[in-house]
């Protein structure tokens, strides 16, 4: 059977891709193959990932999703020019396509893209961006592979770090708001587990109601505040610290830092 897909690294996000992939039909386990250069690591993706064949180098002439740390890019494209590889999905944070490019060639469909956590567990928010040689086919394939773990768009690269600054870091950003609302609850006499249970069900209730509502989250946060009530006092203390700027502060903080890096 031939390789459809090579993963360099197998890591917890290069593994969820490879799940992914196989769950959503997108290729057979047998068809993929990790590249990972510790063994032990190998031997636990072996035993995870039945079917999928593990080595610990690049095999040539084949698709190449690179799911390393940004620090070894150089590196695995390297490696990479040396044996030919079609076209590349890097997942690398910061690594822009011009610097890949360098190293495979200009002729080489280079193709980028910023995941998210939520990934490990199929709900991930992507965005994909092609560097000079990539087409609409690449785009698509680069999406396909992203699909099978969670919603996909297609950006410019020059919005990558918006998007990093939103939906790659923002996982983080609920998880704190989560903690928060963990601790005010047990603070107002709740046991803590109680408030746990109800702070995560809250937040799973609250985003799959906005995903599946036809209605803007404006509309839907205006359907359960009732003039005078409960909702109403507490979003009043929100508009009282600016909630809304702090947010954009918090992306726009994260977004330039994501331009830092990634002009090294």
């Amino acid at each position: 059977m031939a390789t459809r897909l090579q993963v360099i690294g197998g890591g917890k996000m290069g593994e969820a891709l490879l799940r992914g992939l196989v769950a959503d039909g997108w290729a057979a386990a047998g068809e993929l193959h990790v590249v990972e250069p510790d063994a032990g690591r190998r031997d636990l993706l072996a035993e995870a990932l039945p079917g999928v064949s593990c080595g610990d180098a690049a095999l040539a002439g084949v698709d190449t999703l690179v799911a390393v740390k940004p620090h070894v890019v150089a590196d695995v494209c390297t490696a990479l020019a040396a044996i030919g590889v079609p076209r590349v999905l890097s997942i690398a944070a910061g690594v822009r396509t011009a610097a890949m490019e360098a190293i495979l060639g200009d002729d080489v469909p280079v193709v980028r893209v910023m995941p998210n956590t939520p990934s490990l567990v199929g709900e991930g928010a992507a965005a994909v961006a092609g560097g000079k040689a990539v087409t609409d086919d690449d785009l698509g394939w680069a999406s396909g592979i992203l699909s099978a773990v969670g919603e996909v768009v297609v950006v410019d690269e020059d919005l990558l770090d918006a998007v990093t600054g939103l939906s790659g870091s923002g996982p983080a950003y609920v998880f704190l708001l989560a903690e928060a609302l963990m601790d005010a609850g047990e603070a107002e006499g709740l046991p803590r587990d109680v408030a746990v249970a109800l702070t995560e069900q809250t937040l799973l209730g609250a985003a799959t109601l906005l995903r599946r509502s036809e209605e803007s989250a404006s509309k839907l946060r205006e359907n359960v505040t009732s003039a005078g009530g409960t909702t109403a006092a507490g979003l009043a203390v929100f508009e009282a610290g600016d909630f809304r700027s702090m947010v954009r502060d918090v992306v726009a903080a994260a977004t330039e830092r994501s331009r830092q890096l990634g002009a090294g």
